[in-house]
């Protein structure tokens, strides 16, 4: 199953963009997490079918999420993220 790490920078973080991120999650057959990283960046990783993943991405980035993205940095993942649903992390 094709998996995804993206690393979102910008105002990402004490924004709610986890949050929001898991309610978007909540539309699509996904699965992974997304947690906050001390240098400000937020981190996904998600795994899906090819279109639904796809999808999940790009809801994301036509969300309000977008006005808090100033980039964002997207690679393949040979192994799929290692949960079940979609969470929060807090590590």
């Amino acid at each position: 199953m094709p998996a995804a790490q993206v690393f979102y920078e910008g105002n990402v973080q004490g924004v709610g963009f986890r949050y929001a991120v898991k309610q978007i999650a909540k539309g699509f057959d996904v699965v992974g997490w997304v947690r906050n990283l001390p240098d400000g960046r937020v981190e996904l990783q998600v795994s899906g079918e090819s279109a639904e993943l796809s999808a999940f991405l790009q809801a994301i980035a036509q969300s309000e999420l977008r006005a808090h993205i100033h980039e964002q940095t997207a690679t393949a993942l040979v192994e799929a993220a290692a949960t079940r649903g979609f969470v929060i992390r807090h590590d």
